[in-house]
């Protein structure tokens, strides 16, 4: 990953955003998804850790709009809109399938459902999606820099990609 000790970190279910020098990262993406929404110009970046596609499963009267897809991304654009971004692109990692069942039913289906919830909200945002690293069944860990636009995941067992 990068060497730069200035990194805004994002757990399972938040968002933040980061301006350069600082880079983003998250880790424990198995089945969520890392959403990273940026303006290459502004050099600015947000990233949401997507634990479920849809805030209809959600159980409590509280809602975690980072916690969903269709809820967190867009409070992330809504977030980078209001520090200055105009032109929003994303890029996304993780949607792996952790196990396997025995089972077809989607529920089961947690990974591939929350790459689809993502793509399906970009495109009602008209967010052009950029390059993804999704699927397959290794957990990762990502960082972006906002400097440089590049996406940095490492992947269990696979070492070290950029997009």
């Amino acid at each position: 990953m990068l060497t730069n000790n200035q990194v805004v970190k994002v757990g399972i279910a938040q968002m933040d955003v980061a301006k350069e020098p600082l880079t983003i990262r998250t880790s424990g993406l198995g089945s969520c998804v890392g959403v990273v929404l940026y303006d290459e110009s502004k050099k600015i970046a947000g990233l949401v850790h997507v634990m479920l596609p849809d805030s209809a499963l959600n159980r409590t009267t509280q809602i975690n709009e980072a916690k969903f897809a269709d809820t967190g991304i867009v409070a992330m654009a809504d977030m980078l809109k209001r520090q200055g971004a105009l032109r929003l692109k994303a890029k996304i990692a993780g949607g792996a399938q952790m196990f396997q069942f025995s089972s077809d039913k989607d529920s089961m289906r947690i990974g591939p459902r929350n790459v689809e919830a993502v793509k399906t909200q970009l495109r009602k945002l008209a967010i052009q999606l950029v390059a993804e690293d999704t699927g397959g069944n290794s957990g990762r860990t990502i960082e972006f820099d906002p400097a440089t636009s590049i996406l940095h995941i490492r992947t269990v067992n696979q070492g070290v990609k950029q997009l």
